[in-house]
């Protein structure tokens, strides 16, 4: 029998702690503990010791962010699920606790909470038991180094080039929980010079995709941008796939462009899969690259295991960087992975294919 998931609920609204209360014991397989700010979670933390926290923002005596730094302290950081608003402000925090090293997030129910808390049921729950297997792992000093870097690019007068509409290859990149951290681990590793554009599907919701690329384009050499809208896939560009919609590949008066469309049936969006078989729609496959990283379910693996079979180039996350090791493992488990990879070694075999394909 699988023993229940402790799990840690932090927030300082008592009408929230009674519904997450309500979802988890109604769903069964959990013993559940609360705390009501910052302070009380580091306490709870030491003497219940859970699998899982979440852990509102806002709280008074100590935030949530604060407490997340100090739970991510030492050698065995804490597995937290972050709930958050979903406001443009709500969306910098929560990439910011992303950072830091967070799990993942769900949406914080607006207006009243008692009326909308259903809505995110299932996507709690689902979270929460990922969470519990997830390998949580902050990226320390990241940003400092990347910024480092993006300064010397700017001084040496080689940072962002006139990006080009002709595109000889594109790099193509399904990533859901943990990702916006592991993005920051590969895509400001990328030179300016890197001659393919990245279209990225990242499981996320819109009010958060553009303000993961302004943060990321603050930090990559090359130009990062969210697709809302159609535009010309040309080279020297990451391209952010907005939230709630697909992301694809179109041709359009003889040129490639990259677009948002409505999402279709599927579970997860914007979908990886759908990402990649337009693109083999209108590309040849050995003209392609696939990336499936960190994140839980499949979404990508049935599309890169065909793009590898038609003679396209795959990576798959290797377990040891995953924060959840299931859209990756799904990929090796159908053979389409050419190669398997922790995050830190992505960028470098990105590179090394570009330069044999020149």
């Amino acid at each position: 029998m699988t023993p229940a998931i402790r799990l840690l609920v932090v927030d300082d609204s008592a009408l929230m702690r009674k519904h997450i209360r309500q979802i988890f014991e109604a769903e069964g397989g959990f013993t559940l503990a609360f705390a009501r700010n910052g302070r009380e979670a580091l306490e709870q933390v030491r003497s219940f010791e859970p699998d899982v926290v979440t852990l509102d923002v806002n709280m008074p005596e100590l935030d949530g962010i604060s407490c997340l730094e100090r739970l991510m302290e030492g050698g065995a950081p804490a597995r937290v699920v972050m709930v958050s608003s979903l406001t443009e402000e709500g969306a910098d925090v929560t990439l910011r606790a992303m950072e830091l090293g967070a799990v993942d997030f769900v949406p914080k129910p607006d207006g009243t909470v008692s009326l909308s808390i259903d809505r995110i049921r299932t996507m709690l729950l689902s979270k929460v038991r990922a969470a519990a297997y997830a390998r949580p792992r902050r990226v320390v000093g990241l940003r400092a180094r990347v910024s480092a870097r993006r300064r010397d690019l700017e001084c040496r007068g080689v940072i962002r080039p006139p990006a080009g509409v002709g595109v000889a290859g594109v790099v193509l990149v399904g990533v859901s929980t943990g990702g916006p951290r592991t993005l920051e681990e590969i895509l400001p590793t990328l030179p300016p010079d890197y001659p393919y554009p990245v279209v990225v599907a990242q499981h996320m919701p819109s009010s958060f995709t553009g303000v993961f690329a302004r943060r990321m384009d603050g930090v990559c050499a090359l130009a990062v941008r969210e697709v809302d809208a159609p535009m010309p896939l040309a080279a020297g560009s990451i391209y952010i796939g907005r939230g709630d919609a697909d992301v694809v590949l179109e041709r359009r008066l003889g040129r490639i462009v990259v677009n948002s469309v409505p999402a279709d049936d599927s579970l997860w969006h914007p979908s990886a899969d759908r990402l990649v078989m337009t693109a083999m729609q209108i590309m040849p496959a050995p003209q392609l690259t696939g990336v499936l990283l960190t994140g839980m379910g499949h979404d990508g693996a049935a599309a890169m295991a065909e793009l590898r079979q038609r003679g396209g180039r795959t990576i798959a996350e290797s377990q040891e960087s995953a924060v959840v090791f299931g859209m990756p493992a799904e990929l090796i488990r159908r053979g389409g992975a050419e190669v398997v990879l922790p995050a830190e070694r992505v960028s470098t075999q990105l590179q090394a294919w570009a330069r044999r394909g020149r």
